[in-house]
């Protein structure tokens, strides 16, 4: 047919087809933008909740018996308080009778607010060493520890030994521990403790430039001259006894809110405060330490007055809070910001954590169905007396829609023509511009019209040819598939049964001697026909392959034939045939052999093209979820089956890759490695079952461990970049791939 040239000087206007690939060309760039960016927060979050547990940067080395001769012997033998004003290292003792109590590695959610009400119902204030990494967890206990009056100081944001440490990673622990402050209470500190210091006499030639350096910054070191020990849990006696300074002597006294079971700290610390008042001593902070002895003569007596009983409360001195510099700026806002991303990975981890299991549980029982229904299905489908009923001798219709097939139109006709059973062949040339409909002609086979037509996508092309059928069933493939000669009459015979509308064939990759080639087909082995021998037996087979299928002339006019609808007409008119009440069924000796793509970049077509069809089909036919009937019955089993494990359980998959690789990195290397291996053993078991019922070589599982690196990763994506294709709204023409036509030679069949 010849289509008239438009005249010179006036523009051509766009067909249908090609606007919607213009459309979908724009849309291509954004939504792959889309997914890194996905992809990207994800890490971003996996890593940020890795660093706040010390899994990602964590440093578990703590220095021990190193020499002191750099330390001057006045710092070593100071007090527990350490500044440098003036560039000076000068040391600061608790007065006596006087004691300062410190907390270490909190805020604990558990723990602290316990601590915090045992300080304010006995109004006595505390220095509370915070971790950066728990700051940012939890900001309102820190907000509330502020406002109670109680003083903050900085224990790095991870809890690491800083002398082991370069001087980059020293400020960062800092100045991350600051941003978490401001964020959660809105202040800064110049108080700093050490992880893992104790007393001054400690101090070595490792760690003292570290001092030196946070002197330098501003910031004063506190250490401890009473240790209670209550990490050890001793028992509330021994804790009360080792925190008790001896001899009347002041003391900066060590307690634990965090890092472990802290009953016991809690159940000492109203004895132990009862029992220092008792004995007439008082209790401040750090600032309220440095204060005193700024306001002391010489004379050691206070120039300010001091309360009749005693007792320097959380409610006394505003100078107890004096460490404390509200936050502004930059600073205040990054704080937030930290705030902020720290919640978002709170509540994203443990999200992915438990979709991680729903996953893994689907998976799993996905290969459990699929073991034990298709063994069940293999064995009532090869008994020597089952049967569909009376021989299916009479001829059938067989549909082949090409478009641009000239290297492999030639290939599959011929093997049509070897056909045992009586068929007639319509090719349905869909607008092709190489030739193919030429060749079709010339090869000159007997049964085979060629009908032509303007280009209009593979579903009018399948409805033209049903239109043209002779006959009551159609069998429908693509231009590149090749038949067995005894595949089309192992296809039509469940039509014996008059409850059969569809059956669904098995399809075999022919060009399966290249790696793409190979991965293909032990999906195809695995993946499309184990799974289509599980959903025969339940009733609700989704999808009759392209490639080989077969069909009630009047079951498909009956649903209004092919759609236009999706891009899988294939899913689309399967859905249509369940719910008006037709059975579909997996035959497993009718095999064709297709030419899969050759290529990443064509694979990558073909799957998004699937996938976002699939998608389509399942939203066009989600009524069928409150339908009554046999509607009702495939949207309440065959529709929850595929959007489990089509959808879904392959979308969130790549979450068990991205946690293994994130725990082979950062947590266990063999523990990670040893869980995907036994992932591994279960899928090869799947495969080799598999293989085993289709009768296929072993050989090809080798490329199975390459395969779940490299191949299903691909397809992840591809099924992610449909996922936002489909909330994008956008529209795809009918792919054409390019094709060799190596799978007509007889290699390609043997």
């Amino acid at each position: 047919m010849t289509h008239p040239t438009p005249s010179r000087g006036r523009r051509r206007a766009p067909t249908r087809m090609e606007r919607a690939a213009g459309r979908a060309a724009a849309l291509q760039k954004p939504r792959v933008v889309l997914a890194l960016l996905l992809l990207l927060a994800l890490t971003c979050v996996l890593l940020l909740d890795g660093y706040l547990r010390a899994e990602v940067g964590g440093d578990q080395r703590v220095r021990t018996g190193a020499g002191s001769g750099d330390v001057p012997d006045k710092v070593l033998d100071g007090g527990p308080i350490l500044t440098f004003r003036g560039g000076r290292a000068t040391s600061v003792s608790v007065p006596a009778k006087t004691i300062a109590l410190t907390f270490d590695d909190g805020p604990d959610p558990t723990w602290t607010p316990e601590v915090l009400e045992i300080l304010r119902k006995y109004d006595v204030p505390g220095t509370f060493f915070l971790v950066g990494s728990m700051v940012s967890r939890h900001p309102g206990i820190v907000r509330t520890m502020v406002d109670q009056g109680n003083e903050v100081g900085i224990h790095t944001f991870t809890h690491i030994d800083l002398s082991y440490q370069s001087d980059a990673r020293v400020k960062r622990e800092m100045e991350q521990t600051q941003l978490a402050l401001a964020g959660a209470a809105g202040i800064t500190t110049t108080l700093f403790r050490a992880p893992y210091s104790s007393e001054t006499d400690a101090i070595d030639n490792y760690s003292w430039p570290v001092y030196k350096k946070l002197g330098a910054d501003g910031y004063t070191s506190v250490f401890v001259d009473t240790d209670s020990d209550d990490w050890k849990r001793p028992g509330v006696s021994k804790i009360i006894k080792w925190a008790t300074p001896k001899d009347g002597k002041g003391a900066a006294v060590l307690f634990h809110d965090a890092g472990g079971e802290r009953s016991q700290t809690v159940a000492a610390l109203p004895r132990y405060i009862e029992k220092m008042r008792a004995n007439g001593y008082t209790f401040t902070t750090i600032s309220g330490v440095m204060g005193q002895r700024d306001a002391t003569g010489a004379a050691g007596t206070p120039r300010d007055g001091t309360p009749a009983d005693g007792t320097v409360g959380a409610s006394s001195l505003s100078g107890l809070q004096a460490a404390h510099h509200t936050a502004t700026g930059t600073t205040l806002y990054e704080g937030r910001a930290l705030i902020a991303a720290v919640a978002v990975a709170e509540w994203t981890v443990p999200a992915l954590s438990a979709g991680l299991i729903v996953v893994g549980v689907a998976v799993m029982g996905r290969f459990a169905m699929m073991l034990a229904l298709a063994r069940r299905h293999h064995r009532q489908r090869n008994r020597r007396r089952f049967g569909w009923g009376p021989p299916i001798t009479r001829p059938v219709s067989v549909i082949v829609p090409a478009y641009n097939e000239k290297e492999c139109i030639a290939g599959t006709l011929r093997s049509l023509a070897r056909s045992t059973h009586p068929i007639e062949i319509i090719v349905v040339d869909d607008g092709s511009t190489d030739g193919t409909a030429e060749i079709a002609e010339s090869l000159g086979l007997p049964n085979v019209r060629v009908v032509r037509q303007r280009n209009a996508g593979k579903p009018a092309a399948l409805n033209n040819g049903v239109r043209h059928a002779s006959h009551d069933i159609v069998v429908m493939m693509d231009g590149d598939t090749v038949f067995e000669p005894d595949t089309v009459r192992q296809l039509v015979q469940p039509f014996a049964d008059p409850e059969v509308g569809a059956v669904a064939g098995n399809a075999k990759v022919g060009n399966r001697d290249t790696v793409i080639g190979a991965w293909q087909h032990i999906e195809y082995v695995m993946g499309f026909n184990l799974d289509r021998r599980m959903y025969d037996l339940l009733r609700c087979m989704p999808t009759i392959p392209g490639a080989i299928g077969a069909f009630r002339r009047e079951a498909v006019l009956g649903v209004g034939g092919m759609s236009h609808d999706t891009l899988a007409e294939d899913t689309d008119i399967t859905i249509a045939l369940h719910r008006a009440g037709w059975r579909v069924v997996y035959q497993e000796h009718a095999r064709a052999w297709t030419e899969a793509p050759g290529s990443l970049g064509q694979l990558w077509s073909q799957r998004y093209r699937w996938s976002y069809g699939t998608m389509q089909a399942l939203w066009k036919h989600r009524k069928s979820l409150t339908d009554r009937g046999p509607s009702g019955r495939f949207g309440r089993v065959g529709m929850p089956l595929v959007v489990l494990f089509q959808i879904v359980t392959p979308l969130f998959a790549p979450l068990i890759d991205v946690f293994t690789v994130y725990s082979m990195v950062f947590i266990d290397l063999r523990a990670a490695l040893l869980a995907w291996l036994a992932v591994l053993g279960v899928q090869l078991l799947c495969a080799a079952y598999a293989f085993r019922l289709d009768r296929e070589k072993y050989r090809y599982l080798l490329m199975m461990p390459l395969q779940q690196l490299a191949y299903r990763q691909l397809m992840y994506l591809v099924l992610i970049h449909s996922g936002i294709t489909a909330l994008a709204g956008g529209r795809l023409r009918w792919q054409k791939l390019k094709r060799t036509g190596e799978v007509g030679t007889a290699a390609g069949v043997g």
